[in-house]
């Protein structure tokens, strides 16, 4: 069976140029795709918006326009779960007019991107960052989106990688006012709609804590499968680690028909699939093995850098398109575990916890905890000189990243060190790489994609744990595996958390070797004055940095890999004037030989 899915996506306007420019000029953005719907609209500042969400005209303002009405919206999960001021339920992006005001939000846990740019007198909004380099005449890089990205693997928020396009940040609101008499678009005012922060009162009773997260999760699920018949299936895509694992287990436990997809990566990395088997096994559910391997991943790489539209260099995102791809053939509905490490503590807070306790011992150390957290997503940061061409040196120097991590890490949100790793893990690592990356490949398939970890209930009842119930020793996760251990099998609640094995590095000195000459070319770097042209050359012959080695390579490559790939496939820059001065054009096992001549 194959299902019909296509892109959800919409694009707008709104402000006080020309209507014949800005309709002509929206029509060609839309002129590739016939399922965009429009909806215009006038009051004092005129508007458009098209949208394949869109199946009627959205509601007219009042005669006195003091009305806020919805233009645009857009929910990964195909249901509205964010719950506002009055009592409703608010999607996860939106577009709203009130009197002569926009109006763009993003909820919380930041699932779907929204952007913006002001052109003239006229604010350009689009869930899709290809729909916005359609309005701009020549889009260029970011310098501070670039340098974001080498020190993230993503772009910070607000930034994106493109110069004056802008994107809303999670959890707030923009709100732009159109001046009267001047028809003059004033700067955006910001609210914040939510914050993630510590609750005075703790929960340290174990027994209680289980029996309410037991019900939480339950209720998470239930919310979520409000609109599935009984004969229609819905997919899940099954690690076999913790998270994923109790998604399915719960979906089981509620009569829902599951299919779960896994990834099998070949010979090489950490095998998934006997973990999900396992899994599956126990809840009697089909498992399909979803083909990973490096021939897979080459062949649909372009394809899969426009669906994620944003730059993401986690080796991750590939395969992950691979199993939204093979689940679109199946259901239009997709339930992840995305989310489970930042409400419960995961793995990544205990180098962290430790550099904290060092700190407080070793108080005369100077270097900040923004600092630290800063290390462990293991980029380049620290790297600048080796990794950027000298030109780009003065245009990067006054850049500071640690200060893109600081709002998350706002200790007046949090007195624990726990809870404040947990909101930067919600507002940084979540909101801004995990969650929309997932989204946008969704999205790109026309699939609803819902995740039950992404809970309001859930999340601040999460915040009232005692540290001690998130991770007890060195067990993290303690409370969720506490509560979910009668569910599933003990080997797969209570085992070692690792990371998804892709096998990157593996790859690149075996069945990517050529490629990376080729994706990574010296002199296509060179042409750019981005990237030092050498580089991939320094990284595989471990001349790059005594901390980028093993694993670390194949994360270090891919990431500019994935870069390399969004400004061709995307950003549209030519390439061109390719050479053959570097080592990948060479047998590998030469290559090797000529390595160890030298030294």
């Amino acid at each position: 069976m194959t299902i019909n899915n296509k892109p959800r996506q919409f694009v707008g306007y709104w402000g006080c140029d020309s209507r014949q420019q800005l309709e002509t000029l929206l029509t060609k953005t839309i002129a590739d795709s016939a399922n965009f719907s429009t909806a215009a609209g006038e009051n004092s500042a005129i508007w458009n918006v098209a949208s394949t969400e869109l199946d009627r005209p959205p509601n007219q303002p009042t005669k006195n326009g003091s009305a806020t009405w919805q233009i645009a919206a857009l929910s990964a999960s195909g249901i509205s779960t964010y719950p506002s001021n009055n009592g409703g339920l608010l999607p996860d992006i939106w577009a709203n007019i009130r009197e002569n005001c926009l109006i763009l939000g993003r909820e919380p846990f930041g699932r779907v991107t929204l952007y913006w740019t002001k052109i003239g007198q006229t604010i350009w909004f689009a869930s899709r960052l290809q729909l916005l380099l359609n309005i701009c005449k020549q889009p260029e890089v970011s310098i501070p989106g670039l340098y974001g990205y080498s020190c993230f693997s993503y772009v910070p928020t607000p930034l994106t990688p493109v110069k004056n396009v802008f994107a809303v940040t999670a959890g707030t609101e923009l709100t732009w006012e159109c001046d009267r008499d001047s028809s003059v678009i004033l700067n955006p005012q910001s609210k914040r709609l939510l914050e993630w922060r510590e609750s005075s009162e703790k929960i340290e009773d174990e027994t209680k804590a289980i029996a309410q997260l037991q019900n939480l999760l339950k209720e998470a699920v239930q919310r979520q499968i409000a609109d599935i018949n009984n004969s229609q299936t819905v997919g899940v895509f099954l690690s076999g680690g913790l998270d994923s694992s109790v998604v399915a287990a719960l979906l089981v436990q509620a009569g829902v028909k599951v299919r779960a997809y896994t990834l099998d990566f070949g010979e090489a990395g950490i095998s998934e699939y006997p973990w999900a088997q396992q899994v599956a096994c126990a809840l009697n559910i089909p498992l399909v093995k979803v083909d990973a391997s490096p021939h897979r991943i080459k062949q649909v790489l372009n394809d899969a850098v426009k669906a994620l539209d944003l730059p993401f260099g986690d080796g991750v995102t590939v395969p992950l398109y691979l199993l939204n791809q093979a689940a679109s053939q199946e259901t239009d509905i997709v339930f992840n575990g995305e989310g489970g490490d930042q409400l419960f503590a995961g793995w990544t807070n205990k180098p962290l916890i430790a550099a904290a306790v060092y700190q407080a011992a070793n108080p005369t150390a100077n270097e900040s905890f923004a600092l630290q957290y800063l290390r462990t997503f293991h980029r380049l940061w620290g790297c600048e000189t080796k990794v950027f061409q000298p030109q780009l040196h003065p245009e990067i120097q006054n850049l500071h990243p640690q200060e893109w991590l600081l709002e998350a890490l706002n200790p007046a949100l949090g007195e624990s060190l726990l809870s404040r790793l947990r909101r930067a893990g919600l507002m940084l690592k979540g909101a801004q790489n995990i969650h929309p990356r997932a989204a946008n490949l969704a999205l790109a398939f026309g699939l609803k994609l819902r995740s039950p970890f992404c809970d309001f209930a859930l999340a601040d009842w999460t915040f009232q744990l005692s540290g001690e119930l998130c991770l007890r020793g060195a067990c993290e996760k303690y409370i969720l595996k506490r509560a979910v251990e009668n569910w599933l099998p003990a080997e797969i609640v209570w085992r070692e958390k690792r990371g998804m094995g892709v096998p990157l590095t593996s790859w690149c000195f075996n069945e990517f070797w050529h490629q990376i000459g080729d994706w990574l070319n010296p002199a296509v770097l060179q042409s750019e004055k981005r990237w030092q042209p050498d580089l991939a050359d320094r990284i595989i012959s471990g001349k790059f940095a005594a901390g980028i080695q093993g694993r670390r390579i194949g994360e270090i490559l891919w990431l500019l890999i994935m870069w390399q790939k969004w400004r061709s496939q995307i950003l549209g820059e030519e390439v061109k004037h390719k050479s053959w001065n570097h080592p990948f054009w060479l047998p590998r096992k030469v290559w090797h030989y000529r390595q160890r001549w030298q030294e």
